[in-house]
């Protein structure tokens, strides 16, 4: 069994080195594939890291503009688009929002924990979990193309609150 934890939820978090290592992974992972990370790109993927809360499409549009960007929402749809067939960021499919990939180097399928209260989203990669699943998915005779479990509830500071 392997288990990886990204959880932003224990303790003290240091998010500007946090931030720092999703941009300079994000850079190699992209020359390593031969794709381009735009300097828009850059800034979409910065706003998406900016905290470990879920980013929807029109925070990162609104957020662009404190780059000095005037965009309309075909840009913030191209690059969220871009990142994410990069898997530089996954999808939240319940929320409709992004958040960080912690490790685009490997293919992956994530448990991610969301918090209702808060927002913030902690990502658990358990092999366990995602052989049990393609296990399951065997025996009904189903292909799998992507896995992403989202869980939803309650973090330990919220639930102190």
């Amino acid at each position: 069994m392997t288990t990886t934890i990204i959880a932003p939820f224990r303790g003290a978090h240091n998010h500007e080195r946090c931030l720092d290592e999703a941009l300079r992974i994000a850079e190699d992972s992209c020359r390593a594939q031969g794709l381009r990370l735009t300097e828009i790109r850059r800034q979409v993927l910065t706003l998406v890291w900016k905290s470990h809360k879920p980013q929807r499409a029109y925070d990162v549009l609104e957020g662009l503009k404190t780059f000095g960007h005037k965009p309309a929402p075909p840009t913030a749809y191209r690059a969220l688009e871009f990142l994410e067939q990069a898997k530089l960021i996954h999808r939240i499919e319940s929320l409709n929002a992004y958040i960080g990939c912690a490790d685009p180097k490997k293919r992956h399928s994530g448990q991610f924990f969301i918090c209702e209260e808060c927002d913030t989203v902690a990502e658990v990669q358990d092999t366990t979990v995602t052989r049990k699943v393609s296990r399951n998915a065997g025996e009904l005779g189903f292909t799998p193309r992507n896995q992403t479990i989202e869980i939803l509830g309650l973090c330990q500071q919220c639930r102190q609150h």
